[in-house]
């Protein structure tokens, strides 16, 4: 038979074409664990024939070939020879083992050689490796399932009978959701002990009074199980059951049917299928087993046949034969040029319609989004009573009307499709040299808030990203949902988290979770501009006024010394100590001495002059007193005045934006199609009107997402982006030159959308109400805000400036003021010097010019500090011009001696 077998796969080969290209997939199978049957078909017959099928459908030709030495001895070390054989043999997808222990060192030489791993068995856990595909349904699905038919069938308590460990291992999820719902679960292991195999364990739950029970063990023994229960008096009108095995309907019921005990079981296959039957019976015709009944195709069976074909549709349409072709054909071989990850990648992304119904799988590779069937058996055989989808849960048939079986309030053990989009900080790919998969790929606020929730109320969860960003509008014309609000509504997705705003209109189409963060609109725009310091900064520390009245107090206090000096009789002093009766008596307050004093006073640097008597020295402390205070709060402004940076602000607020939008050139912007477009949209205020108007007429400043209006903000001054508040605080910690404007335009929240009418969305939203009083979102929004991803940076910035140093620009005018004081003071003194001469040349009846050429003289004569005095006398007893020869016209008199010269008189005696 087997040659039969084998020639008719080449004859097909051959008459399929002439190309004699090859695609080989590799079969690991241990046929010795298979039942002696000849009525089943072997997991060789049908990886053939899948294979004879692939290459008919897709027109390639898909060798299927098989490790036969592992046939005969089983255990990890020859599933290695026969991992290691078929790759020697080219094959690009290897299919198989069975065992635990074999599947992961035939997984582990896979993903070391970049082959695609194909397993069609159930297990527990994460896929750790990157080229496995697992067609099997995944354990957290099918526990949804089992507990929503004993909700269904409203058990309070029951006996689960298990037959080993990994039996024990796939209901430890169904029992610890039944522990959260209050449901007391009884464990029983099924045994073999002696002539009364099963009888044991079954007499001992007669005796427990139990009247509901639980059966997962392999197929091969449930017939005998169900016998053995019919035999100790378990299988009457009184008990119930369900068998969580995929294959019941394989076996023969038929003993059991009119026993009138309730037998619920699932199945996804579902032989009435047009589709599943017509593919049934080509297994038939093809030859490969005429004795194979078609009730009594295996689930495992049923899913071999279609990962063949899957993976051949792939191939055919996603992998050239260039790519598939290698010389690496050593297990030994460092190199890995097989594809493995890519093939597996495109089959976990794609959806396919087989015998199993719809193939897909999620975010970790774990296939998802299928349909099992919920059977029972009655006098007439297996009945359907309705079906169980992962994401519509379970719809049962009753009285002909359909009604949805409500889930529990329990979230464990769930595992939800959670959509997202990737804007920052709430999802954002996780940087990394090395390569991640499922949802190591994730980071930011909203993958660690999903996490919160996940181990407080114990579900798992996938995550899917939304590639173009739309958060959900609704089609006025269709009234269709896009963006992620339709993808929770049609069930691709069970939650949707994000920047998304919870409003009136989406409220209508999906059911939202109290809000985890509150916010409202704002105004990003570029920081004010910096006006140039003034010219006169310098008197800026007082106001004007100030400087006013300081001035008419210098006026007032001159005036005060001058008057009072010539009233107060000490200020009148002998001009020459020496004299004791002086002829006149002079005073120092003259009205210049005066004013001098008091600048001298106010600039703190003091004069020559010292007032004298009590009135004076009264008004001068007085002055002092006022200086000091002046000249201190001077000093302490000062500083500050001139490092002050004075900005010009275009706007300050909504309203002002608005008002000065022509005056300055202003543009406005927001997220097209978003909750922030739609509520200026909404608005009656005339303010709002006009920014609603100029959206839609300026259809050039909206942008696609938040980060576009983010850095056209940056680029232009004159541009205003409107954004939530939370957004705003994000950007504005990284950006350093933009910030927010004026209050919050609205009140609104982020929350976690889910299809309406969801059970759980009381239990999620009281999780959030809870992390929020813990202050776990406080934590997660500071840690994404200022701390990731170059968060407090620009408060950093702020944190660690010193004081800027001042500019020529800031201190120009005292720079100014004291050059053009300097330059006065030289006009002043050439007026004085032509002044003085002039008098001089008068006074002396010689030529001006004359005398400004004596006077020049001794200006350049800078050997001497000495002056002659152009026709004066000495003050103070000067010689007559008799004693010393010399003319009173002479120019150049000598310089009179200092100090006064007294005269000697004689006495007589």
């Amino acid at each position: 038979m087997w040659c039969v077998n084998v020639l008719l796969v080449f004859l097909t080969f051959f008459v399929l074409g002439q190309d004699p290209t090859e695609i080989v997939f590799g079969g690991v199978f241990d046929e010795n664990l298979e039942s002696g049957d000849h009525s089943d078909l072997t997991d060789q017959e049908a990886f053939k024939f899948a294979a004879y099928l692939a290459s008919k459908e897709n027109g390639l030709r898909f060798k299927a070939i098989t490790e036969t030495n592992f046939n005969h001895v089983s255990g990890p070390f020859k599933a290695k020879l026969a991992a290691c054989s078929l790759i020697e043999h080219q094959a690009v997808v290897i299919f198989g083992p069975k065992q635990a222990e074999d599947v992961n060192i035939v997984q582990s030489i896979c993903d070391y050689k970049d082959t695609a791993h194909v397993v069609n068995k159930w297990v527990y856990g994460p896929a750790e490796h990157r080229t496995i595909i697992n067609f099997y349904p995944h354990s957290s699905y099918l526990t949804q399932a089992y507990f929503a038919i004993l909700k269904m069938s409203e058990w309070k308590r029951f006996t689960l009978f298990y037959d080993d460990n990994e039996s024990l291992l796939r209901m430890g999820d169904l029992l610890n959701l039944a522990k959260d719902d209050g449901i007391v679960v009884v464990l029983k292991q099924l045994d073999e002990v002696g002539d009364g195999i099963y009888r044991t364990s079954l007499k001992e739950a007669v005796r427990s009074g139990e009247t509901n029970y639980v059966i997962d063990c392999n197929i091969v023994v449930l017939e005998e199980v169900l016998r053995h229960a019919q035999q100790v008096g378990l299988l009457t009108s009184h008990y119930n059951y369900f068998i969580t095995n995929l294959d019941l309907q394989t076996i023969n019921l038929e003993p059991f049917q009119y026993s009138e005990a309730n037998i619920t079981g699932i199945r996804i296959v579902d032989l009435s299928n047009e589709l599943t039957y017509w593919k049934s019976q080509g297994i038939i015709r093809g030859d490969f087993n005429p004795h194979f009944d078609l009730s009594k195709m295996k689930t495992e069976t049923a899913l071999l046949i279609d990962s063949v074909i899957v993976l051949a549709k792939v191939i055919s349409t996603k992998i050239s034969f260039q790519n598939l072709t290698t010389d690496d054909d050593s297990c030994d071989s460092l190199k890995s040029s097989r594809h493995g990850y890519t093939i597996s990648n495109h089959v976990k992304t794609s959806k396919h319609s087989e015998m199993t119904g719809l193939i897909e799988f999620d975010g970790n590779g774990f296939r998802s989004n299928f349909d099992l069937d919920v059977i029972t058996l009655k006098d007439n055989g297996i009945n359907k009573i309705g079906t169980w989808n992962s994401s519509k849960g379970l719809i049962t048939v009753g009285h002909g009307a359909k009604h949805s079986i409500k889930a529990s309030n329990s979230l464990r053990n769930r595992t939800f499709k959670v959509i997202t989009t990737l804007t920052a900080p709430y999802t954002m790919l996780r940087e990394t040299p090395t390569q991640l998969f499922g949802n190591n790929r994730f980071e930011g606020f909203a993958i660690d808030l999903i996490d919160e929730l996940g181990k407080m109320e114990g579900f798992n969860y996938t995550f899917l990203i939304r590639e173009d960003m739309k958060n959900g509008a609704k089609d006025p014309v269709t009234g269709q949902w896009s963006g992620m609000i339709g993808d929770v509504m049609d069930g691709t997705a069970d939650l949707a988290i994000t920047d998304l705003t919870i409003t009136a209109d989406r409220e209508e189409a999906v059911d939202f979770t109290s809000p985890f963060m509150d916010l409202g609109i704002q105004i990003l725009a570029q920081k004010p501009k910096n006006a140039p310091p003034s010219f006169f900064s310098f008197a800026d520390p007082f106001a004007l006024d100030t400087w006013m009245m300081l001035a008419l107090a210098y006026v007032i206090v001159s005036l005060s010394f001058f008057i009072m000096g010539r009233l107060c009789q000490e200020e009148w002093t002998n001009p020459y100590p020496c004299i004791e009766q002086p002829e006149f008596l002079v005073n120092q307050f003259s009205l210049q001495n005066s004013a001098w004093f008091a600048v001298g006073a106010l600039m703190q640097q003091g004069t020559e002059i010292a007032p004298i008597a009590v009135s004076t020295r009264m008004v001068t402390g007085m002055w002092w007193f006022f200086v000091l205070i002046m000249v201190s709060s001077y000093t302490a402004n000062l500083a500050a005045f001139l490092a002050t940076e004075n900005p010009i602000h275009l706007f300050t607020d909504v309203y002002t934006l608005v008002d000065n939008m022509e005056k300055n050139n202003m543009r406005l912007g927001a997220k097209a199609n978003g909750a922030t477009e739609s509520f200026f949209k909404g608005k009656n205020d005339s303010v709002f009107k006009k920014i609603a108007k100029y959206m839609k007429t300026h259809p050039e400043d909206m942008v696609k997402e938040n980060k576009d209006g983010v850095k056209l903000a940056e680029d232009f001054n004159n541009y205003a982006f409107f954004m939530e508040s939370t957004s705003i605080s994000y950007e504005t910690q990284r950006h350093c030159s933009l910030q927010g404007y004026g209050k919050l335009l609205d009140d609104k929240g982020y929350g976690i959308a889910m299809r309406k009418n969801s059970t759980y969305r009381k239990t999620l939203s009281m999780a959030i109400l809870k992390l929020q009083t813990s202050g776990v979102l406080d934590d997660l929004k500071r840690k994404w805000w200022e701390e990731k991803r170059g968060g407090g940076q620009c408060s950093a910035v702020r944190d660690n400036d010193k004081t800027p140093p001042l500019a020529v620009q800031n201190v120009q005018g005292v720079f100014f003021v004291t050059i053009g004081g300097t330059i006065l003071a030289v006009f002043l003194v050439i007026a004085e010097l032509l002044i003085s001469t002039y008098k001089i040349s008068k006074k002396t009846k010689i030529p001006f010019k004359e005398a400004s050429s004596i006077e020049m003289r001794s200006f350049f004569d800078f050997n001497s500090d000495v002056k002659p005095a152009l026709g004066d006398k000495s003050k103070c007893g000067s010689k007559s011009s008799e004693g010393t020869g010399t003319s009173n016209n002479n120019l150049l008199a000598p310089a009179p001696q200092y100090g006064f010269i007294p005269t000697i008189t004689k006495e007589k005696l």
